[in-house]
């Protein structure tokens, strides 16, 4: 077998993989959704394999955006003056939301912790 068909082969069951998972998770959310899906899957495997890979496809360069802009942002040396004029609007409230879900996590453990003493 060739190496760059290995790869390929590869690739496509992990975008595959990609989209089949983003279609559950929409499919959970939507009732008509997830009928259209079965018959799909029912009627032709085949192209419903090709949409997924290409929904994991789309996916996947979403999550490598979004995770560039991530690691993209300025160090924790910049003022947070700096730091909130140059986040957009959208990733500065996932990062607060970040932080609020780190801080409740944290108040968990603590009281976890209290539980098991």
């Amino acid at each position: 077998m060739n190496p760059d068909t290995l790869i390929q082969t590869l690739q496509k069951g992990y975008r595959v993989t990609i989209g089949a998972t983003a279609s559950i998770l929409e499919s959970l959310q939507d009732s008509q959704r997830r009928e259209e899906n079965f018959a799909k899957l029912k009627s032709d495997p085949a192209q419903l394999i090709e949409e997924l890979a290409a929904k994991g496809e789309v996916t996947e360069r979403e999550a490598r955006s979004f995770v560039d802009g991530v690691f993209s942002q300025p160090s924790a040396g910049t003022s947070p003056s700096e730091t909130s004029a140059s986040i957009p609007p959208r990733t500065a409230a996932i990062q607060q939301d970040l932080q609020e879900l780190t801080a409740q996590l944290a108040a968990i453990r603590i009281e976890l912790e209290k539980l098991r003493a």
